[in-house]
């Protein structure tokens, strides 16, 4: 079932999201649900905070970004064979170069922005199964970890932009948090008040 996303403005998306437990009810519909309502946005991350749930989920599939013709034949096999759950993660570190890539967001539609992160982390999660995995990954990959890992942690990409940039998209965010925005996915706005 696609589920709507959570626009820009929803307090759900500033929340730091808390851990479940093996007994979550649903779990395999709603991981299912997850994945379905991403491909149908064309994403290749959805944390559970972005359908308006505060718990330590995220998913990811990088696949789209294996047709980019500027990557090596070694990078196009990892991102489209890198499909993942992850519960409960922990970020352990972030290392390496600091680079920039333009991102976009789901719940922020019509905008990208250049981010700068590090280019290869460490992370503790569990599968599925709830089986634990300690793994390190860098690249597209680890930034897409990291992009998803700030959702479930209650950050924006928006928030790691400068303060010229944040001022320059202000007017676009405020749209979105008032319903004025267009995608070509269900969306969820935040209830704005009559005065």
């Amino acid at each position: 079932m696609i589920l709507p996303i959570v626009a820009y403005g929803d307090p759900v998306l500033k929340r730091k999201a808390k851990d479940i437990e093996k007994e979550y009810p649903k779990l395999p519909e709603l991981l299912e649900n997850m994945f379905e309502t991403m491909y149908n946005a064309y994403g290749v991350g959805l944390a559970a905070p972005q359908i308006g749930l505060p718990i330590r989920i995220f998913l990811v599939d990088t696949k789209p970004f294996s047709e980019d013709e500027d990557l090596s034949t070694e990078e196009q096999k990892a991102l489209s064979n890198f499909k993942k759950v992850f519960i409960n993660p922990v970020m352990l570190e972030e290392s390496g170069e600091e680079w920039s890539f333009t991102e976009g967001c789901l719940s922020i539609p019509d905008v990208r922005e250049d981010v700068i992160r590090h280019s290869t982390i460490k992370i503790k999660y569990q599968d599925e199964d709830f089986k634990e995995h300690v793994e390190e990954y860098d690249g597209l990959i680890a930034r897409v970890i990291q992009h998803e890992y700030d959702h479930i942690e209650g950050v924006l990409f928006t928030d790691k932009l400068s303060s010229l940039k944040r001022r320059l998209i202000k007017g676009k965010l405020t749209n979105i948090s008032k319903g004025k925005a267009k995608a070509e996915y269900r969306m969820r706005f935040p209830q704005v008040k009559k005065r």
